[in-house]
């Protein structure tokens, strides 16, 4: 990693086409994509477990609900909430490492280089093709028109990680807890195009609050049980943690399951968080190396 690498604008390693903010030190978790103007800033919603749609102009690509998805990456993934770019101008193109590296190439795990984990790819789950402003996802194989939209696409299970921001929470247990709301929304209440794929939220009720260990980090989870307007309802869980970078920034890993006997087993949201590991690492406990734009 280069020390003297200025602040500024640089492609984000692991989204080519958008741009994100390098503070001197680590990257931040602001971005905008390259060439166009600032978008406006926004909380992100579901396009339900697995939704594929293309907002034309907008440059948006909609893709099942995996993620916990957002603004900023604050609330995204496949079937998760939309993700939203946000702009920038044209800056300098020093090289870093991305997706194109060992970690990105391995068809069992999906990378996510900003914030230095992989997510595992496990039996009966797929890398989707199209995901809410890159946002590292993993999904249930195939889709199914959602119960409360039958024009959108939804999936079974979507997972999906972004980088903490725009929180005071100090704590991996502060952040989870502030999250799973946020998650929940993204996941099945209404979302961009104005679609309310599980017929929005009804009532919850939280069923695990625990702390996790994940990519060798201490990390906290919350889990709740939503009862949606639409179809069998559902299990939604956010996962906070330390980044395994130096610079330790909270990650999110959020999970959205349906529920019901088509559903994934709840037990594979252990599975998958026992299998997100630190990137270059074959173990749950190593500590990947941080990328900056000179690295």
């Amino acid at each position: 990693m280069s020390m003297t690498t200025p602040p500024g604008w640089y492609p984000d390693p692991a989204t080519p086409t958008v741009e994100r903010w390098w503070d001197g030190t680590t990257w931040s978790a602001h971005t905008r994509p390259a060439g166009g103007p600032p978008a406006p800033r926004g909380r992100g919603r579901t396009v339900a477990l697995g939704a594929a749609a293309v907002v034309v102009g907008a440059a948006l690509v909609v893709a099942g609900v995996v993620v916990l998805g957002g603004d900023d990456g604050e609330e995204p993934g496949t079937a998760g909430p939309p993700a939203t770019t946000s702009a920038s101008t044209t800056g300098p193109a020093p090289t870093s490492s991305s997706s194109t590296g060992p970690a990105a190439e391995d068809p069992t795990r999906v990378a996510d280089q900003l914030n230095g984990i992989t997510l595992p790819v496990i039996k009966g789950w797929e890398k989707p093709k199209y995901t809410a402003g890159g946002v590292p996802t993993v999904a249930t194989a195939g889709t199914y028109p959602c119960p409360g939209a039958a024009n959108v696409d939804c999936r079974r299970g979507t997972v999906n990680s972004r980088t903490v921001s725009g929180t005071d929470a100090a704590t991996p247990e502060a952040v989870a807890k502030e999250d799973i709301a946020l998650a929940a929304d993204a996941f099945f209440e209404e979302d961009v195009l104005g679609n309310r794929p599980y017929g929005g939220i009804v009532s919850h009720k939280v069923v695990a609050a625990r702390p996790a260990v994940v990519a060798g980090r201490t990390g906290y989870l919350v889990r709740w049980q939503v009862t949606t307007g639409k179809g069998p309802g559902a299990y939604v869980q956010s996962l906070a943690f330390p980044s395994p970078l130096g610079s330790e920034s909270p990650v999110v890993v959020r999970f959205a399951f349906d529920a019901g006997p088509e559903g994934p087993p709840l037990a594979a949201m252990d599975e998958i968080t026992k299998e997100i590991l630190p990137i270059g690492s074959t173990t749950n406990g190593g500590v990947g190396a941080p990328l900056s734009p000179g690295s």
